[in-house]
């Protein structure tokens, strides 16, 4: 099945584009903090309104299922409609979330609140990633899927960061991360606004919506590694959502909102050091490279967890960060080898689709078996699942390949 292929704005290339790349990262950025701005406030919300693990599980599974759901019917939609209009209805519903999170006291409020930021993160998944390889400079050829893959850990890390020290130092504790995240959003519409479009509206807008899951035949070869690749490295993001401000409380023996903020940052900032390295490998060797590194990571923190080492258990947080970083990248850069814009959307749907599968089935699993099951125990499951995707990855890894007739078979 092939989607419709998008005029290409040929005039808008070069330096005419820069303000596009420049905006879709910005907004990219701005749309991932305000999903990661929330994380930080999980302990307040056990505190203060006495929301349990499980619960706080249920708020990731209800993003992450939103955002599944986004992708699936409206992931196309930007080929069709362009780039802009759908990024700015992504930074819209983004908005509404984070307008909606200003008052929390119940646990239905925050899963609502986290829904509705999936419905943007989903939608800027497919268009503002796309749209930052569509104007991405030509060189360094590894810019285009480190800017789009690793933007949204970049952001992650800057919202909870950015929302552990607002919660901690500020005034309106609970309500002033959102609005410095809604000031963010709305700026970032006006530079969406402000920027070119780079494609041209088809038609098809409404047959698009089909929910279905299109991946360009050149690169089908190499979707199960990328899938063990996305699926393990996403659901520790996901753990590290729902579990961490229990960890840090438990390990650290506080309740401190930055130092929640930071510990989640020191797996998701990493990430973005770790991405231009596998720029410099085959995407094959960089996605063994970084998924051997990620398992070790995987076991410093289940071993430093189960045995209290909270030296050990940053040290192993940056590993597992820096090293997802080097296989999500090479991962993207390799299912993006040769496409057309046209396979941009649909690609990004795809990766996005495989990675929120990662965060939201072992999360569901998980938040049902925390009542059971110590942290320790469901730390190990996690790294259960690093060590069959990584060993998958050693042995099935292939690069990309361009063979006479223009196809891409893996080899």
């Amino acid at each position: 099945m092939h989607s419709t292929a998008p005029a290409t704005n040929v005039a808008g290339r070069g330096r005419t584009l820069r303000p596009a790349f420049i905006s879709a990262v910005v907004s990219l950025v701005a749309a991932f903090a305000a999903v990661g701005s929330t994380i930080p406030l999980f302990n307040i919300y056990r505190a203060e309104d006495g929301f349990t693990n499980a619960g706080i599980s249920m708020t990731v599974v209800a993003y992450s299922v939103a955002t599944l759901t986004t992708l699936l019917v409206l992931g196309q939609l930007s080929n069709h409609l362009g780039r802009r209009p759908t990024s700015i209805a992504s930074l819209i519903l983004l908005l509404a979330g984070c307008v909606l999170l200003l008052n929390v006291h119940e646990i239905g409020i925050l899963i609502a609140g986290r829904l509705l930021m999936g419905l943007g993160a989903g939608l800027a998944s497919s268009s503002l990633t796309s749209y930052i390889v569509d104007a991405a400079p030509a060189q360094p050829a590894w810019l285009a899927s480190v800017a789009s893959s690793q933007t949204v850990m970049l952001g992650l890390a800057v919202g909870a960061v950015a929302s552990g020290a607002l919660v901690q130092f500020g005034p309106w504790p609970r309500d002033l991360i959102f609005l410095v995240v809604i000031a963010l959003l709305l700026a970032s519409v006006a530079l969406i606004v402000l920027s070119p479009e780079t494609v041209t509206r088809t038609p098809g807008a409404w047959r698009s919506l089909r929910p279905r899951v299109y991946v360009p035949a050149r690169v089908r070869g190499l979707l199960p590694v990328a899938a063990a690749v996305l699926l393990a490295t996403w659901a520790a993001g996901a753990f590290y959502q729902a579990f961490v401000p229990a960890l840090v409380e438990d390990q650290l023996h506080t309740r401190s909102p930055l130092a929640v903020g930071l510990v989640f940052a020191a797996y998701m900032g990493p990430s973005v050091l770790g991405a231009p390295l596998a720029g410099r490998a085959a995407p094959a060797t960089a996605q063994r490279v970084g998924m051997i590194g990620f398992l070790a990571g995987m076991i410093g923190i289940v071993t430093a967890i189960a045995t209290g080492t909270l030296v050990l258990f940053i040290v192993a947080t940056i590993v597992a960060g820096a090293s997802q970083g080097v296989a999500i990248s090479s991962a993207t850069r390799a299912l993006l080898h040769g496409g057309t814009q046209a396979d941009r959307a649909p690609t990004f749907s795809v990766i996005y689709l495989l990675s929120y599968s990662g965060a939201t089935i072992p999360a569901l699993i998980a938040g049902q078996l925390s009542n059971t099951f110590s942290l320790p125990q469901i730390a190990l499951g996690y790294g259960g699942l690093a060590l069959v995707a990584a060993l998958f990855t050693v042995v099935a890894a292939r690069n990309p390949h361009i063979d006479a007739t223009g196809n891409s078979p893996a080899r």
